[in-house]
């Protein structure tokens, strides 16, 4: 038989409230709290799955899976031009999820690790769907245009384009004897092909695009194997040199022709000759000899 004497469980919470040791909160603030945590675990996965998107498409698009055609001498490419700020962005929106559903209602009902599998089946799909879109373009696009939202995204691709120190990727513009000049998303790169089998250096054509791997030493990479590539396989440096080249053909000084002995400049009429040459695929050397201008 239980003490008449010992205080009721109402009794002592009742008498908490009272001393204000427990204070009463509204329902709105906790309906509030509830769709708060919801929203923000929706985000979360959202953006797991866009991170898991770009991961992928990142590795599609630029050249960094391709330095493993040349086996363990592309290691260092290979790890050198690896997207790791995109893989730890996924990982901590992935695990911010899942710390998120520890938090909901829903998550005492079963095990946490049937929610945990689910999720990253979900976030995978989902991310799967998303490559069926043109979403990773556009933020490319936007991204390297300074264009919102897309700029947010740029210091996570922007390594697709960025120069390498054991590897390179461009479309040839020039062939010499012992070097060739490529060009890539951030400039002119001449590479010296000393070291690289004759008969590969045979097969080399103006407009190719290839891969090279080797030693950068200031502004020359010196070769140790090199690949002709298909630029279909390369349509991040693809879409990175053209979009240098517009910008550099935006870039001139519309002016009127000056005249004779004076330095030259650009004129309307000369700047969309350019403009609509570099259009066509056609390299800017090639571009202002065709429009009777001097770079």
């Amino acid at each position: 038989m239980k003490n008449e004497t010992t205080p009721k469980l109402e009794d002592k919470i009742m008498s908490k409230i009272k001393n204000r040791q427990v204070k009463l909160r509204s329902k709105y603030i906790f309906l509030a709290e509830k769709l708060g945590l919801e929203s923000a675990f929706a985000l979360s996965v959202v953006l797991a799955a866009l991170f898991f998107n770009l991961f992928f498409f990142y590795l599609k698009t630029t050249d960094n899976l391709e330095y493993l055609s040349f086996g363990s001498a592309g290691t260092y490419a290979f790890l050198e031009s690896f997207p790791y700020l995109l893989v730890i962005t996924f990982v901590l929106f992935l695990f911010l999820a899942g710390y998120l559903l520890t938090k909901t209602d829903f998550s005492y009902k079963k095990p946490f690790g049937y929610f945990a599998a689910g999720l990253i089946i979900f976030v995978t799909v989902m991310g799967g769907m998303l490559a069926y879109t043109d979403i990773s373009e556009r933020i490319e696009e936007q991204a390297f245009g300074n264009r919102a939202p897309g700029i947010f995204f740029r210091p996570f691709i922007k390594r697709g384009i960025e120069p390498r120190g054991g590897g390179v990727a461009g479309k040839i513009s020039e062939i010499g004897d012992d070097y060739i000049i490529i060009e890539t998303p951030v400039g002119a790169q001449n590479i010296n092909i000393e070291n690289l089998d004759p008969r590969m250096v045979e097969e080399f054509k103006k407009d190719q695009f290839i891969m090279a791997i080797g030693e950068r030493k200031g502004d020359i990479f010196t070769a140790r194997a090199a690949r002709i590539m298909d630029e279909e396989k390369l349509p991040m440096i693809r879409r990175g040199i053209h979009r240098r080249l517009k910008t550099d053909i935006n870039d001139l000084d519309p002016t009127p022709m000056p005249m004779s002995g004076e330095p030259l400049r650009y004129n309307e009429e000369t700047k969309k000759c350019i403009d609509d040459c570099v259009k066509t695929g056609e390299f800017p050397e090639k571009c202002f000899d065709d429009c009777g201008a001097v770079k």
